[in-house]
């Protein structure tokens, strides 16, 4: 209980005794840090707690995708996500989405998630254009803040799966 108090007070730029809290009560597989950790960070968390890491990372424009190889070098996946507005008060895309197109000069050593204003509408899109391992939806999927809306994650899910498909079938052509 004391874990998921603090998480949700400090669930950004973690401590250590957060971090040693919910690998203790939670054991996950992977960490995700959302927060402002350096390389050196990725890489002690990664070492202190044996848990592979994921390390989101703000995009907004191309010259935020020069520290990926240093992030690469410590961290098992990379998340890449909207940049927050200058005036933001919490981490996180807040539903924008970014260039997806930028990323194409982002090397595929990693498996990568994107995220970022992803909703039904656009999955399909932003699959084929970024061919993420992954995707990341939250307010895409809400009939209002922080409540999820059933058929939408029904719709996100079918178009993410449907562009998925065609990506596999273009491969094997």
């Amino acid at each position: 209980q004391q874990v998921g108090r603090d998480l949700r007070r400090n669930a950004v730029d973690a401590d250590d005794s957060l971090l040693d809290g919910i690998a203790e009560q939670v054991a996950p597989d992977l960490l995700q840090l959302h927060g402002k950790e350096t390389p050196a960070r990725v890489s002690e968390v990664r070492k202190r707690s044996g848990i592979p890491v994921m390390k989101a990372l703000p995009v907004a424009e191309a010259a935020d995708l020069d520290v990926v190889p240093a992030y690469a070098a410590v961290a098992e996946q990379l998340l890449f996500d909207a940049r927050p507005p200058k005036d933001a008060t919490r981490p996180g895309g807040h539903g924008a989405t970014f260039d997806w197109t930028l990323l194409a000069r982002v090397p595929r050593g990693k498996p990568i998630m994107l995220s970022g204003g992803l909703n039904p509408e656009n999955v399909a899109i932003a699959i084929r254009t970024v061919r993420p391992d992954a995707v990341d939806v939250s307010s895409g999927v809400e009939q209002s803040p922080g409540v999820k809306d059933a058929s939408k994650i029904a719709a996100f899910i079918a178009n993410a799966r449907a562009a998925s498909a065609t990506l596999v079938t273009e491969a094997a052509s």
